[in-house]
């Protein structure tokens, strides 16, 4: 048995797609706003919701807390996870957002983008005309 983590590459059983999202993404949590971008990234993943990948650079990272946890996609590659954080009452969200810092080639373009979890934070989501 080994320990390398399985790498699967998307195909017609199971497409992923990732494109330019023509809109704005606005991401809040109790009242602050956590990201603001006309830059994200809309990832289709088989029959799964659209994901919106927002940039990093768009982000308060002030917001953000490192969290210990991880995970494995087996083909996008091992995730980190950050809570988001209120800085003003310090109220959080565990693991509200995930990052692939180093994705596998065929998604390649989500490394310097992080996503949120619609459940745990507040996403507006904009499309552009």
């Amino acid at each position: 048995m080994s320990d390398t983590p399985e790498h699967l590459i998307p195909g017609p059983d199971h497409p992923i797609q990732v494109t330019p999202f023509n809109g704005r993404v606005r991401v809040t949590f109790a009242n602050h706003r956590v990201a603001d971008t006309a830059g994200a990234l809309e990832l289709r993943e088989a029959s799964y919701p659209p994901v919106y990948y927002v940039p990093l650079a768009d982000v308060d990272h002030g917001a953000l807390r490192p969290s210990e946890t991880t995970s494995h996609c087996p083909y996008k590659g091992d995730a980190s996870y950050h809570d988001v954080i209120d800085p003003h009452t310090l109220q959080a969200a565990a693991d509200a957002v995930w990052q692939y810092s180093d994705p596998y080639p065929a998604v390649s373009e989500i490394a310097d983008y992080v996503a949120f979890y619609p459940d745990r934070v507040e996403i507006e989501v904009q499309p552009g005309t």
